[in-house]
């Protein structure tokens, strides 16, 4: 199973003090999980009669199932870093929000989706496969850390690859589902330009009401960064095996669909403001700098 590789690779790369680090930072966690898996399933929800005129109800059952989904690991940090962000508190911020989501998205599933589209299976076979796929991978990786973990540290380069390509090649396998399933017969392009509008709606509705709230409850610039990216992503990763799971085979093409659309804006649109944040920070700290060194002088 590609996924499997993918998280058994990021069970190993990730030190035990790493997934510990930032987890007394509680309040933050809460904001990002908050955010995950409350705030995404309401935008859902509450911009329906929004949404539907420009999406089909498949479309629809698709996007109520991308809010329920974990935030995203590897770009989650990697755009905190870009930024200039709490990486630590990002790295155990993603990591349970994607450990947890095998357990909660079923659940959010189960609760705003099941009557929007085909699901199958109960509850608990669904839970169990969805663990089976990516929890036992993650844990394997943690245990077999201490034997591997040097060897993962020193070949980083090469395994990214590795991780990027079970992505990549989970993608392909629901792409070409979708197309076998003529999904692209029954989407007119009006269709999916109102798609893109509404993952591009949902995507800065969740950066602004995170970069509000973050501001608002008062944490430093760094945590800020953390809370919006980390409470605005969703996961791909972890979405296609989830809806494979979760939803029967002739629906899963519709419902995965917003799921890449929206994978692809929120890259594009965070990398962008992570360069332009880390850039801003970046510029001010020689300021900072050259004040510090006055100030010294004058002394």
């Amino acid at each position: 199973m590609p996924l499997a590789g993918c998280s058994s690779c990021t069970g190993a790369k990730l030190s035990r003090e790493a997934i510990v680090a930032g987890a007394t930072h509680w309040r933050l966690h809460l904001v990002v999980l908050l955010s995950t898996f409350a705030l995404f399933p309401l935008l859902g929800l509450v911009l329906k009669p929004v949404l539907t005129p420009f999406v089909t109800p498949a479309l629809y059952t698709g996007i109520l199932f991308l809010c329920t989904l974990p935030s995203t690991v590897q770009s989650s940090i990697v755009f905190t870093s870009m930024a200039k962000g709490n990486v630590p508190a990002a790295v155990c911020s993603a990591s349970a929000s994607s450990l947890l989501g095998i357990f909660i998205t079923p659940a959010l599933v189960g609760l705003i989706v099941s009557n929007h589209g085909a699901t199958t299976g109960s509850p608990w076979h669904t839970v169990g496969n969805i663990t089976l796929q990516l929890l036992v991978p993650f844990i394997a990786g943690q245990l077999l850390r201490p034997a591997i973990g040097k060897w993962i540290d020193r070949h980083r380069a090469i395994l990214k690859f590795v991780d990027q390509g079970s992505i990549l090649l989970v993608v392909y396998v629901a792409f070409s589902e979708a197309v076998n399933e003529g999904i692209w017969h029954s989407i007119s392009l009006s269709t999916l330009a109102g798609l893109v509008a509404v993952n591009v709606l949902l995507l800065a509705a969740a950066l602004f009401i995170t970069a509000f709230t973050a501001k608002r409850l008062g944490f430093s610039r760094p945590d800020q960064i953390t809370v919006i990216f980390c409470g605005s992503k969703k996961s791909l990763a972890s979405g296609i095996p989830m809806a494979k799971v979760i939803f029967a085979s002739h629906a899963v093409g519709a419902v995965v669909l917003p799921l890449m659309l929206f994978h692809q804006i929120q890259l594009m649109l965070c990398a962008v403001l992570a360069q332009r944040w880390g850039a801003r920070k970046t510029a001010a700290e020689p300021a900072h700098e050259g004040k510090s060194v006055g100030a010294l002088a004058r002394r």
